[in-house]
């Protein structure tokens, strides 16, 4: 659905996935080239939806929000993971922890290939307003949770995004910021000290 180029403007999608029966936790079972499509045995991915405006697809969500409780998974991913990883993995974390609300991806410009980790790390760069806009968005869905989950790269993009909204006057999304989860972190310790000077001490 989206490639490695960066863009000035969010786009939105909904994806639909499907966990396989012999699915095993902490694992991703895809399909290896030559075989077949086979939902029995791996993730698969279908019904892509697009939608053209932010308010459309605010309104969507709005209703899938509600439909589940009220609470949000935002998946950050990190370095060297594509838009088709980042969707499987999202996927994967609420089904294996039995997350009761609604998974939802935030995907910035990876390269998605080793090498380019200097890529992967100016578009990190780019996209941290990016997703102070869409923690903001989801703060009016309705959503009374909105829990974070950030992975390596993904963990620097986040603690900048919670920043700004510290400096903006919004740090906890008016008391609806729930758990924020850096696993592998790629920030370096004093960057992070200073991010959270800036943040302050959480409320929870």
């Amino acid at each position: 659905v989206f490639d490695r180029e960066r863009s000035a403007t969010l786009n939105y999608a909904r994806v639909n996935v499907t966990v396989p029966g012999t699915h095993e936790a902490g694992q991703i079972e895809r399909r290896s080239r030559g075989k077949s499509n086979d939902p029995a045995k791996y993730f698969m991915a279908s019904d892509v939806v697009g939608y053209d405006t932010a308010p459309k697809f605010s309104n969507a969500l709005s209703a899938d929000i509600a439909a589940r409780g009220g609470r949000v998974m935002l998946f950050v991913h990190g370095y060297n993971t594509g838009f088709d990883a980042a969707v499987y993995r999202v996927t994967q974390i609420a089904h294996d922890s039995g997350y009761p609300g609604t998974p939802v991806l935030f995907s910035w410009a990876s390269g998605a290939k080793t090498r380019d980790y200097v890529y992967d790390r100016e578009s990190a760069s780019a996209a941290r307003d990016q997703l102070e806009v869409t923690l903001r968005m989801l703060s009016q869905t309705g959503a009374r949770r909105i829990d974070i989950v950030a992975h390596s790269l993904g963990t620097w993009v986040t603690m900048e995004a919670l920043r700004q909204l510290a400096i903006n006057g919004d740090r906890d999304l008016s008391g609806k910021l729930g758990d924020v989860v850096l696993a592998s972190p790629d920030i370096d310790v004093d960057v992070f000290k200073s991010q959270m000077r800036r943040y302050g001490k959480p409320n929870k």
